[in-house]
């Protein structure tokens, strides 16, 4: 029977996960190769089914964020900021107004 240590985890790819049985630390250059969803939420809204089918091109929805509050930058669905829309050469982008907080991000898991 064989003891794997630390040293011996790896990740599908073969890079190494853990530094050292000792420091116990992840290796950094194995999470940025990871893909995270980054999305936008401009806000919410909540529809009985029957108001929903009676949608139709035109339709408006009303949402629960009042004009020029700052939207939510997701991360895997955790917010992770807030901020404010801005054109980029014909692009749609964001600009960071605030970063949450790892403490407060972390009681959102």
């Amino acid at each position: 029977m064989e003891n794997n240590t630390a040293e011996d985890q790896v990740t599908p790819e073969g890079d190494e996960l853990v530094e050292g049985s000792e420091s116990g630390q992840i290796n950094p250059e194995v999470l940025q190769n990871i893909p995270v969803t980054i999305s936008i939420e401009v806000g919410r809204a909540s529809l009985k089914i029957r108001d929903l089918l009676r949608l139709s091109q035109g339709s408006v929805v009303e949402l629960d964020r009042l004009a020029g509050e700052p939207l939510d930058l997701l991360v895997n669905s955790t917010v992770v900021a807030q901020g404010e829309i801005v054109l980029v050469n014909d692009r749609y982008g964001i600009r960071l107004t605030r970063v949450v907080p790892a403490a407060e991000r972390l009681k959102q898991i």
